[in-house]
């Protein structure tokens, strides 16, 4: 198993859990985080290597991330593993499938890669790597069923994980946050590319939005111990005084759990505050030359998972050049104060939190068996 970031190091470690309740012997190595270590994966390399994303941001990295792959890739050529399964990561993970499927190595690939909103010349070559794609959302299988290429829709482990109601002082006398405040909860990603460009956006944000509203507390899960010292350096240069802020080491659900509202950064987090019913802000930057390109391959006209899913600009959306402070901090505030707005929001998010919730682990359990199993007949 290879995995390349936090949301897929979780991802993983529910699938291994249930593949484990039913296969004990099996044995797991390859590439992944903390919460597969836990569970008795080897990982071979860091995960934290493959947590690179963006086009500019993979070339500064690209020599040692096809390193990686390459070693990788002779050392499961030599020693074939019964089964490949590459959770997201699609440009680090579909070379090493494609090159393992052609050895006779069975591969699986969870969380399908975002062909609905650009790139949807990939599915030539996942059609070439993949042979078997667990896919997380509904809409994506018929696509793959389209191409040809076998497919199974799982759900979300995280709808299944988290639950459809959430009581919001447990979560902050957890945190122990402040009583009597608004909480609001920052998450400016995982990786350390993404606090490169959004780590001061965010403590800006949050200075500007205290000016306006006193009686407010912010709440920051870092994912790493890297990209907690970026937020903190950031914080110490930009806070310009004292932020009513309570810094986190992991815990990112229980501050969403606990917040008012939330800005977040495009990705799996959007997903994660949805199924937190906490309204949400959603806003991204990363290299303009990346941005660029990624703008003239998107197919959708919204980019976070909440908004994709529910099929409308839900929740609000401010990239790149729109994401500036002031746009975010009266975004917020906007948001704050439309008890109506927040309202909606919350209820879409009900809707898609009982949509996804599949038991997930469990239904992507029973395709990879049934792919080992035919496989090794």
């Amino acid at each position: 198993m290879v995995a390349g970031e936090a949301s897929g190091d979780l991802l993983a470690a529910h699938l291994i859990a249930a593949l484990k309740a039913r296969r004990p012997g099996l044995r797991f190595h390859g590439i992944g985080g903390p919460k597969m270590r836990a569970l008795g994966f080897e990982s071979d390399y860091p995960m934290e290597k493959l947590a690179v994303r963006g086009y500019v941001e993979v070339l500064r990295h690209l020599r040692e991330l096809v390193a990686i792959r390459r070693q990788l890739g002779r050392r499961l050529l030599a020693e074939p593993p019964a089964l490949f399964i590459g959770v997201d990561s699609p440009d680090f993970n579909f070379d090493l499938e494609q090159r393992l499927r052609r050895a006779g190595v069975p591969t699986i690939h969870y969380v399908s890669p975002s062909i609905w909103a650009w790139r949807a010349w990939r599915m030539r070559k996942i059609a070439k790597s993949v042979t078997h794609m667990l896919a997380l959302f509904p809409f994506e299988a018929p696509l793959y069923e389209k191409a040809g290429v076998p497919v199974t829709y799982v759900g979300h482990p995280l709808a299944d994980v988290i639950p459809l109601d959430i009581d919001k002082e447990e979560a902050r006398a957890q945190l122990r946050l402040p009583r009597g405040r608004r909480v609001i909860a920052l998450l400016p990603g995982s990786r350390v590319s993404e606090l490169h460009y959004m780590a001061e956006t965010f403590v800006k944000t949050a200075r500007r939005l205290h000016e306006e509203i006193k009686d407010v507390h912010f709440v920051c899960p870092t994912a790493t111990r890297e990209t907690r010292d970026m937020f903190d350096a950031a914080l110490r240069y930009h806070a310009g005084g004292e932020l009513p802020l309570t810094l986190l080491f992991g815990h990112s659900h229980e501050a969403l759990a606990a917040a008012d509202l939330a800005l977040v950064a495009s990705g799996t987090a959007t997903l994660e505050a949805a199924l937190f019913k906490t309204p949400m802000v959603i806003t991204y930057r990363m290299s303009p030359v990346t941005a660029a390109l990624m703008w003239r391959m998107r197919r959708l006209p919204y980019v976070g998972l909440p908004n994709i899913l529910a099929g409308e600009f839900l929740v609000p959306e401010l990239l790149q050049n729109k994401a500036t402070p002031g746009a975010l901090s009266a975004a917020l505030i906007g948001l704050l104060q439309d008890a109506q707005g927040q309202r909606r929001q919350v209820e879409k998010f009900r809707e898609i939190h009982v949509n996804l919730r599949r038991d997930a682990a469990h239904r992507a359990a029973d395709a990879v068996l049934a792919v080992l199993d035919g496989a090794h007949a």
